[in-house]
């Protein structure tokens, strides 16, 4: 090479090291695709509970599936390498979705790109493809819109679809239908290895089985097929009070072993001022006034159950009678029942949209979710209903407490509840300030604790868990598939560290 050659390549190389450079300076921070702006970083620090806050060092935001594929693969190549947390909408409470010094993925930047999966119905075929970044709220919208809808669901649909089906979603559906992930036929994932792979029950079912309920330890959804059904148009919806915890869950019981209805959940009751605000909503015979004297009389606690049956224009004819029939079945307190008829999307979308874009936040939300064996209903009543939430006399939590059918969930998925036919489910949905979730984590800690004294074999939904005996004990005879799977599938433990199960971060 002569030196007037070598001078044109060197002085080519500044030319273009100047070109990247400036494109570099003319993007702002939201157009480039990794990202370690402040804005970014403390997004990606945040989360739902506002409890835990774990630093990355950067937040990828994909344009396409190709991004999260090449940023595993990159951490794969380094020595060690960095961890890699999917984030949906942040709804974890306890840190699951962060990673400290690890890569945030915003999985939502994939539904702002034309590259990402979206919504697409197969009416033919009775399922949707939805990608894993989509809401909830977003699927029940496009599916609607062909007389269709998934059959089971979560109580709030601003949630990712990558994130329920990680966790299992259930709500007064899954008694009939199983969870969430008891209705999928299909999903692409990336792993930890940075592999994109389609599977499904028959085509790599271990990863299939494994990323279901699977906490994010396996792989990365990014796309699911989901199970369609002809969609009703209205429902009946109802609320039944109760005093008598053992009255309350006979008739539960009863409804779960039934198909009459198609949603079946229940509260607990702890604020005398409940059912007026229910009032807003619901029609009711009752006074108040009675009501608030039944529960002083029931030292500050009554029960509800919340019941809904779904209807359309063919059997409009017939939909009170039907409902009339399976209210006589039940022993509810005589004349304490809320009644409103809705359109399908209107219950579905009862909650609304509540998520909070802007920081700081000014709320945590310090939840417990538990799963309690049937078999021991009656002293978990005995000393946490009747007892420890009397005595914390929270007036702004919300108690969400229903039986589920053991013959609705697929044992091959990662997802873990008690070994009974039926068991309950108890979501403790605390809200407090910023920084006044101790005194709730105490009263947390309370139940626990109560739990282990007394032999209760819980197991936490939206587990959160601090030693990795803590997750052996969780998962009892599963452990073994579950570090099975991670060996095949994440080997060097770079997905999810938030859960802490492989990870101390």
């Amino acid at each position: 090479m002569t030196i007037s050659s070598h001078i044109i390549s060197v002085l080519l190389l500044i030319f273009v090291f100047f070109v990247i450079i400036c494109i570099e300076a003319n993007q702002t921070p939201s157009q480039k695709p990794l990202r370690n702006d402040s804005e970014a970083i403390v997004r990606a620090s945040n989360d739902y509970g506002n409890i835990v806050h774990e630093i990355p060092s950067s937040v990828l935001y994909p344009s396409s599936v190709n991004d999260i594929i090449d940023l595993v693969k990159s951490s794969n190549a380094r020595s060690p390498p960095f961890t890699v947390a999917a984030k949906g909408r942040g709804h974890s409470v306890r840190g699951q979705a962060m990673t400290r010094g690890g890569v945030v993925v915003e999985m939502t930047s994939l539904g702002n790109s034309e590259n990402g999966s979206g919504v697409s119905v197969c009416s033919d075929q009775g399922y949707a493809d939805v990608g894993g970044d989509q809401l909830w709220i977003d699927v029940l919208r496009a599916t609607l819109e062909h007389g269709l809808a998934p059959v089971s669901w979560t109580d709030y649909l601003y949630l990712s679809v990558g994130g329920t089906l990680s966790n299992a979603g259930i709500s007064g559906q899954a008694f009939l239908h199983g969870p969430q992930i008891n209705n999928v036929l299909e999903l692409d994932v990336i792993t930890g290895k940075g592999e994109f792979v389609t599977c499904s029950k028959n085509e790599n079912p271990e990863l299939f089985f494994g990323v279901l309920g699977g906490l994010g330890q396996f792989g990365i959804i990014t796309r699911a097929r989901i199970v369609l059904k002809k969609a009703p148009t209205r429902v009946k919806w109802v609320r039944l009070l109760y005093s008598d915890f053992g009255t309350l869950t006979k008739d539960q019981e009863h409804l779960i072993s039934i198909e009459a209805p198609n949603y079946v959940e229940g509260f607990l009751v702890t604020n005398e001022n409940t059912t007026n605000d229910w009032r807003s909503s619901f029609s009711s015979p009752s006074i108040q006034s009675d009501i608030v004297s039944s529960f002083k009389n029931n030292n500050g606690l009554l029960y509800a159950i919340e019941l809904v049956k779904y209807y359309d224009n063919q059997t409009a004819q017939t939909i009170d009678q039907e409902f009339e029939k399976l209210l006589k079945e039940l022993n509810f307190i005589p004349g304490f029942i809320f009644s409103t008829d809705v359109t399908f999307f209107d219950f579905l979308n009862r909650v609304g949209n509540l998520d909070n874009e802007k920081l700081p936040l000014t709320e945590s939300h310090p939840w417990l979710n538990l799963f309690i064996p049937r078999s021991r209903i009656s002293d978990f009543n005995s000393g946490v209903f009747t007892t420890i939430i009397p005595e914390f006399n929270e007036p702004f939590g919300l108690f969400i407490f229903y039986p589920l059918n053991r013959t609705k969930w697929d044992d091959r998925m990662s997802a873990v509840i008690p070994d009974e036919d039926v068991f309950y489910t108890l979501a403790l949905l605390h809200t407090s300030g910023a920084n006044e979730y101790q005194t709730i984590d105490k009263f947390n800690g309370q139940i626990l604790e109560f739990c282990e004294k007394a032999g209760i074999e819980v197991k936490q939904y939206l587990p959160n868990y601090q030693s990795k005996q803590d997750w052996i004990k969780h998962y009892g005879s599963k452990w073994n598939i579950i570090q099975k799977r991670k060996a095949m599938f994440d080997p060097k433990m770079i997905l999810s560290p938030g859960q802490r199960i492989f990870n101390s971060v």
